[in-house]
C-alpha cells in the first residue's frame, strides 16, 4: 500500500511482486497486449500462456485463472475498474513448482493494483480531455486569426464562454515551466476569457478578453491578475478591436509586450500609430489588387496543391512568424518551403529581400482591410494602370506618417547611433552580421542598440510578428521625399515600381 501511493505506483508494485516471487508479471488487456510495461523481459512462451489464460477468464467469467503448461504456470486475475471500463488482468508465469502462496500473494497485490491502475486511467483521462479542450481553443483562435469568424463561432459553442463580439488580447510572456499554471491561475481568477497556450511561442500564453470588462464602480479595468502573473510575467495589451479582427489585435498585443519588457509595471498597452493603408487610401487597393492578381489567378493543379486562398494564408503567416509559420499552420517545414518558393515564382519576388517582404506585406493588409477604390484608380481594361508602391509612398500624408514612425529614434536625448543603426539593419535586409560589419561594432552592440529601438518605438522588431516591414516602407518614403527635394544617386527599384 505504500508503493501504491506513491506517484507510478503500479509499475512499482509489478516491480516489488517480480523481486518478491521470481515470477514474471505484467498487467495486460482483454487483447493481450502489454497494460503496462512488464519489469522483466517477457518470453514467446510466456506470451503465449497469458494470452491462453486471458481469453479463458474472459470467456467464463472467472475471478481468477491459473493454467499449467508444460513446466510453467500462469495465473490471471483482473482488476476492478469503474464502471463502463474495461479493467486489465493482472498476469504472472512463473516455472514450475509454484512458491507456495503466490496465488494469495498476487490476489492482495490485485486490490492495490487495481486502486493504482484506476487512479491512474482517470489522469490520463483528465489529461486527455484538457489536451483536447486546450486544442479546440488553439484551433478557435488561429480560424479568428485567418478571418473565419462564423466557423470559430460554431466551433466554440462548444465551450464556454462565448467569444465577444468586441475583444482586447494579451499576450503574456513568462517561464515556460509555469506556463500550465499560469494559464490555470488565469483560469480561475479572469471570468469570461479565452485562455490559450501559444503554439507558437512556448514561453507566451494568449488570452482573448471581452473589452466591456469594468470594474466594480463600472468604469473599465484591468482583469484581475493572479500574483504568479503579476510577479513572473510581461503583459502586453490590444486595443478594443472587433472579433474579425483578431489578426490585427494580436500584433497590437505582441508589440505592447515589446514595451512591457523595458517597463518597471511589466505591461504595456499599444500604442496606436496611424495605420498605413488607410493613410494611404483608395489608391492602395488598386495597387495590391494588380500586385497580387498572379497570386490570385492560381489553381491547384492536384487536389493536394494548395490553392490561391491557402498560399495567400501561408505568406501571411510567413510574414507573421517566419520559420515558426509552419508551426502556426500545422504543416511541414518541407510543404512552406515549397509555398513560399510557388508564391515567389508566381508574384516575381526574392524573399530574402526586406523590400519584397513589405511590399507583399504590405498588398496583404490592404487585401485584409477591404478598401474600395475610387473609380480613377481602378485598373481599366483599355490600358489603364495601377500606381506603382513607390508612387503611394511619394504621397505626403505617407511621409508625414513616416516621418512620425522614425520620430521616437531620432527626438534629442536619444544617441543618434540608435537611428543610424536601425536605419542600416534595414538596408542591410535586417540582418545582424552585415550590419555590424558596415558599422564595425559587434553584432551584440546591434542587438542592444535594435532593443533600445524596440522600447522607442514601442514595436517588435527582432521577433515576429515584426513592425520591421512598416519600418522598411517608412524609410523608403522618407529616402523619396529626400530624393524630390534634393536630386541625388538613384535609389534601388522597389517592388511594384
Amino acid at each position: 500500500m505504500q508503493r501504491a501511493a506513491r506517484k507510478g505506483g503500479t509499475t512499482l508494485l509489478l516491480r516489488w511482486l517480480a523481486g518478491r516471487t521470481g515470477a514474471a508479471v505484467l498487467l495486460v488487456n482483454r487483447s493481450g497486449a502489454a497494460a503496462s510495461p512488464p519489469p522483466l523481459p517477457f518470453g514467446r512462451a510466456e506470451h503465449d500462456l497469458v494470452l491462453h489464460g486471458v481469453r479463458e477468464a474472459t470467456a467464463r467469467g472467472l475471478r481468477s485463472m491459473t493454467i499449467d503448461e508444460q513446466d510453467l504456470t500462469c495465473v490471471v486475475l483482473p482488476l476492478d475498474g469503474p464502471p463502463g471500463v474495461r479493467a486489465p488482468f493482472l498476469a504472472a508465469v512463473v516455472p514450475r513448482p509454484v512458491p507456495p502462496g503466490l496465488p494469495l500473494l498476487l490476489a492482495d497485490a490485485a486490490s492495490g493494483l487495481s486502486l493504482c491502475w484506476q487512479l491512474e486511467h482517470t489522469r490520463q483521462q483528465q489529461r486527455r480531455l484538457r489536451d483536447a479542450d486546450a486544442r479546440l481553443r488553439e484551433a478557435v483562435v488561429h480560424l479568428l486569426m485567418n478571418g473565419q469568424v462564423t466557423t470559430a463561432r460554431q466551433v466554440a459553442g462548444a465551450l464556454r464562454p462565448a467569444l465577444p463580439d468586441v475583444m482586447r488580447m494579451y499576450v503574456i510572456e513568462g517561464p515556460h515551466t509555469l506556463r500550465r499554471a499560469v494559464a490555470d491561475g488565469l483560469a480561475k481568477t479572469v471570468g469570461n476569457a479565452w485562455i490559450v497556450q501559444c503554439p507558437v511561442y512556448a514561453n507566451h500564453l494568449i488570452m482573448l478578453a471581452p473589452a466591456d470588462y469594468e470594474s466594480h464602480a463600472g468604469t473599465p479595468a484591468e482583469p484581475a491578475w493572479p500574483r504568479s502573473v503579476a510577479e513572473t510575467c510581461c503583459i502586453g495589451v490590444s486595443d478594443p478591436v472587433p472579433l474579425r479582427d483578431t489578426a490585427s489585435s494580436y500584433a497590437q498585443a505582441f508589440h505592447a509586450l515589446a514595451a512591457a519588457r523595458h517597463c518597471a509595471e511589466r505591461r504595456a498597452s499599444f500604442a496606436a500609430h496611424p495605420d498605413l493603408t488607410l493613410t494611404i487610401g483608395p489608391a492602395a487597393e488598386a495597387w495590391a489588387a494588380s500586385f497580387l492578381a498572379p497570386l490570385r489567378a492560381h489553381c491547384a493543379r492536384r487536389p493536394q496543391d494548395p490553392d490561391s486562398g491557402e498560399l495567400l494564408a501561408t505568406a501571411a503567416s510567413w510574414l507573421s512568424f517566419s520559420s515558426h509559420a509552419a508551426t502556426h499552420l500545422k504543416i511541414h517545414r518541407n510543404t512552406l518551403t515549397a509555398r513560399l518558393t510557388l508564391i515567389q515564382k508566381l508574384l516575381g519576388l526574392d524573399l530574402d529581400r526586406l523590400a519584397d517582404q513589405a511590399a507583399l506585406a504590405l498588398a496583404l493588409r490592404v487585401n485584409a482591410a477591404g478598401i474600395p477604390p475610387r473609380p480613377e484608380h481602378r485598373t481599366s481594361d483599355a490600358g489603364g494602370t495601377a500606381p506603382s508602391l513607390d508612387e503611394l509612398l511619394a504621397s505626403p500624408h505617407v511621409v508625414a506618417w513616416a516621418q512620425r514612425q522614425f520620430h521616437p529614434v531620432r527626438t534629442p536625448g536619444v544617441p543618434v547611433s540608435i537611428a543610424q543603426t536601425l536605419a542600416t539593419w534595414l538596408s542591410f535586409d535586417g540582418r545582424i552580421g552585415p550590419t555590424a560589419a558596415a558599422l564595425s561594432v559587434s553584432a551584440s552592440a546591434v542587438r542592444k542598440r535594435l532593443a533600445r529601438s524596440e522600447a522607442l518605438l514601442q514595436r517588435s522588431l527582432l521577433r515576429s510578428p515584426s513592425a520591421v516591414h512598416d519600418q522598411w516602407l517608412a524609410q523608403r518614403a522618407l529616402d523619396l521625399a529626400e530624393r524630390s527635394t534634393a536630386p541625388r544617386t538613384a535609389l534601388p527599384a522597389s517592388p511594384g515600381t
